[in-house]
């Protein structure tokens, strides 16, 4: 299935899907050494970014998370692209100084993709390509 959306950082990435329902700080929420979510209280406390597609409604916190995703990108740790709902400064930003492809406005409820599917954003394109069932289908 390809899923059209709207161009937030171009590039092509490809991997498992990680869904957040809540938004994502990347200043103190993320470690930027490990890609290791750390945020108290998160759904995704203790997992990976690192390689997988990031799904997540939107940013959130400081400005300064713009360069944690850049300073994720540098240390080998960085998502492979990045979906949100709704895209804002501080995560647009550090996908576009990081060169991580981000698409946001998908036509399709992050809530129907399932986490483990395997996709490939293009975000030349504006384009997800979802390789796996739906939720609700």
């Amino acid at each position: 299935m390809i899923f059209r959306a709207r161009v937030i950082s171009r590039g092509t990435g490809r991997g498992e899907l990680l869904i957040s329902n809540e938004p994502i700080s990347f200043l103190s929420g993320v470690n930027p050494a490990n890609g290791i979510i750390v945020e108290s209280g998160h759904p995704l406390k203790g997992q990976r970014i690192t390689g997988r597609v990031l799904a997540f409604s939107h940013g959130k916190g400081s400005t300064v998370g713009s360069y944690v995703l850049y300073a994720l990108k540098m240390n080998g740790q960085a998502p492979v692209a990045i979906i949100n709902e709704e895209a804002e400064p501080v995560v647009a930003l550090g996908a576009i100084i990081a060169g991580i492809p981000m698409v946001d406005h998908l036509d399709i409820p992050l809530a129907r993709l399932k986490n483990g599917t395997m996709v490939t954003v293009n975000g030349n394109e504006g384009e997800v390509q979802y390789e796996g069932e739906l939720e609700g289908a």
